[in-house]
């Protein structure tokens, strides 16, 4: 198992270079991963998922969205299949970059109504303010009206909350008791203890100044005072800063029944090992695009076969940074063109017309850095989506 069967593959390709020329490049030898969970996992892992686009829909992408209902159910079992929870709704999904909430909710719903179907499979889902706009927002009341209205909804559909950050907050809340007002009243009325999204403004600069100050140290400081009050409501708390030490700090001042997910798409692998004062669960966008090799990295993980994890996931973190890198809020393109290269889709086409965010030259790289880290499911499939792709903007085969 997983190891290459070829030194080398007889697959090939053109790909564009930094330097304006064009590279004949061979494909390494193909890695196989399990297509469900073998054994058990010591991590809760969750992939934030994306929404697969409706191609054929007579829409206008920029203003309303179409979604291809039965691909996105689809793979969402692909994810549950492999041991993985599913953060539904979330930014992955373009909550907020093209994603409503009234479209959203419809996503909540269908989710947790196949999760259900597929023995109470492992979903959270995201409850925001984003119905509200920013500029309508006149007061923290506001913000707490809309965070009610969103949870009462995903609660009404029989789900389990991620709390999102919010762009309203962010706006009108000037100190750390504002933020103490809005989720101590929220928090006191869930259901079931939720999960805390800290998202870092790389991911939404909306979202500048979270926590009421744009002081990191400061801000944390007022994030694990509120969670640590509320501890008997908040199941864990991910943390999307890109910051690997300010992540581990954070765990370290969590009450004991908090769960840390990391949510570093830069350095996922090494957080999730953990060392000898702790380790992080998961709740990351890149496992999307590596469900299967996250899946058996973590199986080996938990069979206390730490070489076998780095060994597997290792070599996705540079496809990850390179899928993140800035501007990082369109890391989504890069997640949607690894389904798609994967064959969990049929086309490159994005809500709200997102497919355009990337260059040519950063999807040539991310088909590199994923053959060599083995995630081509398919490799003749992927070379010949490719090829397409490259084809279209100027590159023959």
């Amino acid at each position: 198992m997983n190891k290459p069967v070829l030194p080398m593959s007889s697959l090939s390709l053109k790909l564009p270079t930094a330097d304006r020329s064009i590279e004949t490049y061979r494909l390494a030898a193909s890695r196989t991963f399990p297509a469900k969970l073998e054994g058990t996992l010591n991590r809760v892992a969750f992939s934030a998922a994306h929404v697969v686009a409706d191609p054929l829909a007579d829409n206008v992408p920029w203003l309303t969205s179409a979604i291809d209902w039965d691909r996105t159910i689809a793979f969402r079992e692909h994810i549950w299949d492999l041991g993985l929870g599913v953060a539904e709704a979330m930014d992955t999904a373009q909550r907020g970059m093209g994603l409503d909430w009234p479209t959203s909710l419809e996503l909540i719903q269908r989710s947790v109504k196949a999760a259900k179907a597929k023995g109470n499979a492992l979903v959270f889902s995201g409850a925001g303010t984003d119905h509200l706009a920013a500029e309508d927002a006149k007061s923290i009341d506001d913000v707490i009206r809309a965070y009610e209205e969103q949870i009462a909804a995903v609660e009404k559909a029989g789900g389990r909350i991620i709390l999102m950050a919010s762009r309203a907050l962010a706006k009108l809340g000037r100190s750390a008791d504002d933020y103490a007002k809005v989720y101590d009243r929220v928090l006191g009325q869930v259901r079931e203890p939720v999960i805390i999204h800290w998202l870092g403004d790389m991911f939404d600069p909306a979202l500048s100044g979270y926590w009421g100050t744009a002081d990191l140290d400061r801000a944390m400081d007022t994030a694990v005072a509120i969670i640590n009050a509320n501890a008997a409501k908040v199941d864990g708390v991910k943390v999307s800063l890109l910051d690997k030490q300010r992540e581990i700090d954070m765990r370290r001042r969590l009450d004991k029944n908090v769960r840390m997910y990391t949510g570093d798409d830069f350095n996922y692998a090494e957080l999730i090992a953990g060392d000898d004062k702790g380790f992080s669960h998961a709740l990351l966008g890149i496992f999307d695009a590596i469900a299967p090799a996250a899946s058996y990295a973590l199986s080996r993980l938990a069979a206390g076969d730490a070489a076998g994890f780095h060994d597997v996931l290792g070599p996705t973190v540079p496809l990850s940074r390179h899928i993140f890198r800035a501007p990082t809020r369109f890391y989504k393109t890069g997640i949607v063109f690894m389904a798609w290269l994967n064959g969990h889709q049929d086309h490159f086409t994005m809500v709200g017309g997102q497919e355009s965010t990337r260059s040519t030259l950063h999807l040539a790289e991310l088909f590199r850095l994923a053959d060599k880290a083995g995630l081509l499911s398919n490799p003749e499939m992927a070379t010949r989506r490719m090829k397409t792709v490259l084809a279209t903007r100027g590159i023959e085969p």
